[in-house]
């Protein structure tokens, strides 16, 4: 395997099914399956997921949330997704447990670095909810700060499209897409792979990051192993 201890960040959109809203179940049982495939194949996995297709914090300031409500009405949509996430993933078989970025007891363990490293360890899925913990930070903030935290080899953005391109690909036919991609071209280019906070930590503490097609079967394992899917973007040109 390329990478051996990953975070799998997903959009709450990406769970939401067609539409982007709610929790779409056969979605979720087949991101379970496959995170369960790597598991079985040896590969520690922590997941971030966002909240999106229950709330998200900044509509939240249009309807008459400030920024500091709205967001911890998003922080509680992740811990639902990644509840959501933890019964697929038991009923494939993989021990998950979910954490929070602040204390929820009895509903999901209050993160602490070295008891999601032990759990990782020991084989078990960490989905870590609740971003930050603080608002005014995104999801990939949140998933960029636990790799680097957690140590692990690099963070798997999963997503609807096959990777970076140098332009919208549904405007523009002719867009191409990267196989790969240095920080500081990203940066220079402007493209938006996650957001700058989280782009400079994993830039800072030398964690790619491998944007990819969740939606496709197989990709994910796929990716672990080093096949040349999506686009990584890293320190190297």
């Amino acid at each position: 395997m390329k990478y051996n201890r990953i975070l799998l960040k997903l959009s709450g959109e990406a769970i939401g099914g067609a539409d982007g809203r709610g929790i779409d179940e056969s979605v979720l049982a087949r991101f379970a399956g496959e995170i369960a495939d790597v598991v079985r194949a040896g590969v520690q996995v922590a997941v971030v997921i966002g909240g999106g297709n229950i709330f998200r914090g900044l509509q939240g300031v249009g309807k008459g949330f400030d920024r500091v409500q709205g967001d911890q009405m998003g922080m509680l949509a992740t811990v639902i997704n990644s509840k959501a996430l933890a019964v697929f993933l038991h009923e494939q078989g993989v021990k998950a447990e979910v954490f929070t970025a602040t204390p929820m007891r009895p509903m999901a363990k209050y993160y602490m670095r070295d008891e999601v490293l032990e759990a990782m360890n020991h084989g078990c899925v960490a989905l870590l909810s609740g971003g930050t913990g603080n608002p005014f930070f995104t999801t990939d903030s949140g998933a960029a700060l636990r790799a680097c935290e957690l140590h692990l080899d690099a963070v798997l953005k999963g997503t609807k499209v096959d990777g970076v391109y140098d332009s919208d690909p549904k405007k523009n036919p002719s867009a191409r897409r990267y196989d790969k991609l240095s920080f500081a071209r990203a940066i220079a280019e402007d493209l938006r792979i996650m957001d700058q906070t989280a782009f400079t930590l994993c830039r800072e503490n030398d964690v790619p990051i491998v944007v990819f097609d969740i939606n496709r079967p197989g990709a994910l394992m796929d990716v672990v192993k080093g096949e040349p899917v999506g686009t990584l973007v890293s320190n190297s040109d």
